[in-house]
């Protein structure tokens, strides 16, 4: 009887490689590229100095606000600080202790989108902006 060969299939990397990951928090240039060919994804090294642009405003902006607003884990573990509070490192910000410390960093965060749409001309709508439209209009 013959015996049939079967091509091996070419899978993607499961799990990010070990080298992906910055010991002083974030990606490497190699973990961004895993993501990218994984996801599809566009990522880009974070911004480490002060946010001068417009684009460096808004993603500083963005990225203090979505991971320190409503943090997902203690900023440290075991007397160490967690990969959460070592990504804050990584972008240029001092490295949050306690949940009050990462909340003035979505704080800074939501500053910086703010100076980023006075400065583009594409103001967000705010909820405060909006209570104040519609009590004046009742």
């Amino acid at each position: 009887m013959a015996t049939k060969k079967v091509a091996a299939k070419k899978t993607a990397a499961k799990s990010m490689p070990k080298a992906g990951k910055d010991p002083k928090g974030g990606l490497t240039a190699e973990g961004r590229k895993f993501f990218n060919e994984r996801e599809g994804s566009h990522l880009k090294p974070g911004v480490k100095g002060a946010a001068d642009t417009p684009e460096k405003m808004k993603r500083k902006g963005s990225f203090l606000t979505r991971h320190f607003t409503h943090p997902r884990g203690p900023m440290e573990k075991d007397g160490e600080p967690t990969r959460l509070a070592l990504s804050a490192q990584a972008w240029g910000e001092p490295m949050p202790k306690t949940e009050g410390e990462a909340k003035k960093l979505a704080a800074k965060g939501r500053g910086l989108l703010e100076k980023f749409h006075e400065t583009t001309g594409t103001k967000a709508a705010s909820k405060k902006a909006v209570k104040k439209t519609s009590s004046k209009a009742e």
